[in-house]
Formats: structure tokens, sequence, C-alpha cells
């Protein structure tokens, strides 16, 4: 009986190590147009779509990236990421971090090349 507990414990051991390592996604680059999760890539307020993305993520919305057809919600804290996001409205970026679902938790943000 001992010994069945312990192998139970080896195996949900392992199972739990295994999922962490799975759920913590490795860094990840995705190069798009930063935009806002309200708009995506159709921005609706008339004027440059830095414009429109500087209103929406002021009223609330968080940045977004547009790559190809697909739309990422960007997620930070850090005030050096936000500042070149908000640089970087309406342009075309290279965003690193972590894919969880439709969201990238920003490590950096750099003008796309």
């Amino acid at each position: 009986m001992k010994a069945r507990l312990q192998q139970v414990g080896s195996f949900l051991a392992v199972l739990i190590l295994a999922s962490a390592a799975l759920a913590g996604g490795k860094a990840q680059s995705f190069t798009g147009k930063i935009s806002d999760a309200m708009c995506g890539a159709h921005h609706m307020m008339s004027g440059s779509e830095a414009d429109c993305t500087h209103a929406c993520v002021g009223k609330g919305s968080k940045y977004a990236l547009v790559v190809g057809d697909k739309l990422y919600f960007l997620n930070t804290s850090d005030k050096a990421a936000l500042a070149s996001l908000d640089k970087l409205a309406g342009s075309d970026a290279k965003v690193s971090g972590t894919l969880d679902g439709d969201t990238i938790q920003v490590a950096s943000v750099a003008a796309a090349k």
C-alpha cells in the first residue's frame, strides 16, 4: 500500500511539473501593427491610425497587435514597454513576449525593421 501511494505521488508530481512547463510558454517575437483592442485592424475614427489608437487607449482599451488577420491583445505594466507602444501606435513593431491564448505578455517592443 505504501509503495502504491509513493507511485501515485510520483506520478502526480511529474504531471504537475509537465503541465507547468507547458503553461509557461517560451518567449516569442511577433511583428505587426500596433493598434487597440477595440478597433483592431479597422479604425473607426477619422484621422490617423495613431490618433485613433491613442484615443481608444485613453478611454480604457488595451493596446493590441495586428498580425495579418490575427489580433493579439498586449498586456504589460512595464513603463518602458507602454511608452514604446504609445510611440509606435499605428506603426509596424516587433513585440517580444510570451503568448497565452490571444494575449501576449509583453517583454519588449521595438520598431519593425
